[in-house]
């Protein structure tokens, strides 16, 4: 094959030359080819099925937003909590401090005092909203299954810093006592025979 043939392409049998579409040169040409481009059977058609879901069916898609909210799943990432324990109601979290060593974002704090009986616990612990990119790794390597994510999308706020403090975050006791604190229903979460798998450590004396 010469260069001349690798150069003319179109010299193969079958080809078609797309000649274009011809350019319109009077104003009432213009407007023959924008209203034939704007008015098509498609948008009737688009018109009558939207017409026909909104007023005939009343078929609606949407939510009556904040009425109504969409139901988050367990492995929805949004503004965290901090649990009880469900026997004594007190904190879960022991202020290990992995979830502070483990944000990539850095956007976790937590100070730590001794109470009276010389055992650590959380006297601080905030979160800053505004650089945390919700990943979940904090509540992945929590060990006591103390923060946690809860469904709680709302996280608007005046200020491009929003600190959310221990006391926002926290289960309220009275909240707690009646039995509504969501347990953590996602990965790392106890499955609901957790019980029937543990065992007795025997005493070595």
């Amino acid at each position: 094959m010469s260069l001349e043939q690798f150069s003319k392409r179109d010299v193969a049998p079958g080809y078609i030359l797309y000649q274009g579409e011809v350019e319109p040169k009077t104003g009432w040409e213009f407007f023959k080819r924008a209203f034939s481009r704007t008015i098509k059977g498609e948008l009737f058609v688009g018109l009558w099925i939207v017409l026909r879901e909104m007023l005939i069916r009343g078929n609606s898609h949407t939510i009556s937003y904040p009425q109504e909210k969409v139901a988050m799943t367990p492995r929805y990432r949004a503004i965290h909590k901090l649990l009880r324990l469900q026997e004594s109601g007190s904190d879960r979290c022991i202020g290990c401090g992995l979830c502070e060593k483990i944000c990539v974002a850095n956007c976790i704090r937590i100070e730590t005092k001794l109470d009276k009986n010389s055992r650590k616990e959380v006297s601080q612990y905030t979160i800053n909203f505004g650089r945390c990119i919700f990943c979940g790794y904090c509540a992945e390597v929590c060990p006591e299954l103390a923060i946690v994510h809860s469904g709680d999308y709302e996280n608007a706020s005046e200020q491009r810093a929003h600190f959310s403090l221990k006391e926002d975050i926290l289960t309220p006791l009275d909240e707690f006592k009646a039995n509504k604190q969501q347990e953590f229903s996602g990965f790392g979460a106890l499955s609901n025979d957790a019980d029937s798998f543990v065992k007795k450590t025997p005493l070595a004396y």
